[in-house]
């Protein structure tokens, strides 16, 4: 054989080679369905995000243990958008188009959904948003597991005012888009109730933020003029650590004037002396000291998962424990991790939740919850001191805002999320 036709069964050979590797390698991708976690695991956010990736990594080890999904192990692909808000966008396109993830699990702020949300209906995947947001949008691409205002926010205010006759207000959050909005629905539901201007006050501060004490005592200032006086807080991640200090080094306790936190759970209060903060107050959908048998095996779960006993549970988990289990049951139902076939399945679809009951994906995208109000103790754990009768549904568009009260959202008969119900028009995003 001559070295020209030498060389051709060489390459002939390569040729078969190289495709029957590329054959094993494409089958080998296939026998896992992706599954994208992205929570920020450095920066300002990380002390709230870690937690989340650690819980969706457990989550995803349960499942496999129980043969994973449609016979093929679940493969988690974790990545750090790093507190940054466009490198959640940068980050999402990378988990679908790069690594083909089946679906992503993550974000905290609505800054970094609002970053990702172009990203997943361009690309048509889907995204489980596990956090309390400020509400106004519903998108066909996203899943919103974390409470709508009409699940947190309103509830809480209504249990100020009417159990502990506050009159006057202070409206606390950081400077970006979940407090401004949620503020200002807050505001026009506080006037619909005859609070006046004088007696609403409205501060935001950055991200980050360590140096409170010119705030805190405005706070007091304001709260010494003989009303009863509360603070709404939407402080987002590590800035509720010095806020919280500052209350007591001012000597602001919950009896003189009571801060009741939308952002602050169990993990925030496990790095600080909550001695001083006793009966200070959260409005969740959970709490880690919810008596509910499901919930006791999901904290020995998680502390035997972490090898570590001091680790505790919070309510974003919750909605990702639930998020993850309606997902599961989704793409069991339709035999596919199909996006489409996925988004179409899961409005009806029920899940256990954390505090004994059923949560189930509506036609909106949100879920049914129940609404919690707990006091934190000194040990960092909340004793729920209001709640709800039954599961109260996420509400996508504000009753209190001019803008919204015409609104609905519905994917499933008017497969829309912003449908004016005046015009009978949809103005964004729809089924095509």
């Amino acid at each position: 054989m001559n070295v020209k036709s030498l060389m051709k069964k060489f390459s002939a050979t390569a040729l078969a080679l190289g495709l029957g590797m590329g054959a094993l390698s494409a089958h080998a991708a296939e026998d896992t369905i992706k599954v994208g976690i992205l929570h920020s695991l450095s920066g300002t956010m990380a002390i709230s995000e870690t937690t989340l990736k650690d819980t969706m990594l457990m989550l995803i080890d349960e499942q496999n243990k129980k043969g994973g999904l449609l016979g093929k192990k679940l493969e988690p692909v974790v990545v750090d958008p790093a507190s940054n808000w466009p490198l959640f966008a940068e980050k999402a396109r990378e988990l679908i188009q790069k690594d083909k993830v089946a679906v992503m699990f993550g974000c905290w702020t609505s800054v970094s959904r609002k970053s990702v949300l172009p990203v997943v209906e361009e690309l048509n995947s889907v995204l489980f948003y596990p956090v309390q947001y400020e509400g106004e949008e519903s998108s066909k691409n996203v899943f919103y597991t974390g409470a709508a205002p009409n699940q947190q926010a309103i509830p809480a205010v209504d249990y100020l005012m009417k159990d502990l006759k506050v009159k006057r207000w202070v409206l606390a959050g950081t400077d970006y888009v979940y407090p401004r909005t949620t503020n200002k629905i807050l505001e026009a539901y506080l006037k619909s109730k005859g609070v006046k201007d004088e007696d609403i006050m409205i501060n935001y501060t950055p991200f980050g933020h360590s140096d409170w004490q010119s705030i805190v005592a405005s706070i007091k200032k304001f709260g010494s003029a003989g009303k009863k006086t509360a603070v709404v807080s939407t402080i987002n991640g590590d800035a509720n650590v010095p806020f919280y200090k500052e209350l007591g080094n001012q000597g602001i306790s919950a009896d003189k004037i009571p801060v009741v936190a939308f952002s602050v759970g169990e993990e925030e209060l496990s790095g600080i002396d909550t001695k001083p903060l006793v009966g200070h107050l959260a409005a969740w959908n959970y709490f880690e000291s919810v008596k509910a048998p499901i919930n006791s095996e999901f904290i020995k779960k998680w502390k035997a998962y972490t090898k570590n006993p001091k680790r505790v549970t919070n309510d974003p988990m919750e909605a990702h424990f639930i998020g993850f289990n309606m997902w599961v049951k989704a793409v069991q139902k339709v035999k596919s991790t199909d996006a489409d076939k996925v988004i179409a399945a899961l409005p009806g679809i029920t899940a256990p939740n954390l505090s004994g009951g059923t949560s189930t994906m509506l036609p909106n995208h949100h879920i049914t919850k129940p609404v919690l109000i707990g006091e934190i103790q000194a040990d960092g754990q909340f004793a729920t001191v209001w709640k709800t009768q039954g599961l109260v549904p996420g509400d996508a568009w504000s009753d209190f805002l001019p803008v919204s009260k015409d609104t609905e959202a519905d994917w499933v008969t008017l497969k829309c999320g912003n449908y004016n119900k005046v015009t009978k028009k949809c103005s964004g995003q729809n089924y095509k």
